[in-house]
């Protein structure tokens, strides 16, 4: 799972899949999904913001870790449901304002509702959240290292390689979009950016395409060291990770929504 900060919690794709009307209607009245996908996401981050407050407030005299913050959240399944369907319902929102046509007037309080219901199904699970949170990696540089020994060459070829940063727990946060490199007679060294304040390593994935990309390192590399690929892949290796999974789930303070 990845963290609520890392980007778009939801897609067009699993918009798309509740309503396959969406980029039809979305076409004819010139509505830009995306950006509806950023405005949802603002505003739950609001509400998530005043939860967590809330939260913070009823139990400040017995919390012992640090308390939880919109950048520690972790995306779980009614969150992500209250996102995409949140989105939804501003996309109808604006074809109805804009054509006052009561067809789109019914999408939209259907889906309303529909967030509604999410809304307290988060509620009544409660917030994932993450007590040493790793945001999503930044796409690591890559460049080829010569094929001289000790370094063997990899057969000539285009790779792929992502990273993901990890902690002293042994979590994982969410991979980088891949970057790629071709190789000649030579082998690739990739390098990370800087690292975020919980992590204390980082995991390297190669492979000749993106769903075929493996984990090569057999233990975390340092956040200050670079990685240099020692031949062939490790075919052996898992592939990428969607990051950390809630270290614990607090239950949330019930608020009204507004509407």
């Amino acid at each position: 799972m990845a963290l609520f900060t890392d980007g778009p919690v939801s897609s067009i794709e699993e918009m798309t899949a509740r309503d396959s009307q969406l980029l039809t209607v979305a076409n004819v009245e010139g509505i830009d999904v995306s950006q509806k996908l950023t405005l949802a996401q603002d505003e739950i981050a609001l509400e998530l913001n005043t939860l967590l407050t809330r939260l913070s407030y009823v139990n400040q005299l017995f919390w012992v870790s640090p308390q939880p913050n919109i950048g520690s959240v972790v995306v779980t399944p009614p969150l992500k449901l209250w996102h995409t369907l949140r989105t939804l319902e501003l996309v109808y929102a604006d074809a109805y304002n804009s054509q006052l046509n009561d067809r789109y007037a019914g999408k939209r309080d259907q889906f309303h509702e529909m967030a509604k219901w999410a809304y307290e199904k988060l509620v009544e699970t409660g917030i994932g959240i993450a007590s040493f949170p790793l945001p999503e990696a930044a796409t690591p540089q890559v460049a080829t290292a010569a094929g001289t020994p000790p370094n063997i060459p990899l057969p000539d070829g285009t790779y792929y390689v992502t990273m993901a940063w990890t902690n002293l727990q042994g979590e994982e946060g969410a991979c980088a979009i891949p970057a790629t490199i071709t190789t000649s007679m030579s082998t690739l060294v990739a390098q990370p950016g800087t690292a975020p304040q919980s992590a204390t390593g980082w995991n390297v994935y190669v492979g000749i395409a993106p769903d075929a990309m493996r984990l090569q390192n057999d233990r975390p590399i340092a956040t200050g060291q670079t990685w240099l690929q020692p031949g062939a892949l490790a075919a052996g290796g898992r592939a990428p990770g969607s990051g950390q999974s809630p270290s614990y789930v607090k239950p949330a303070p019930r608020m009204i929504q507004r509407g």
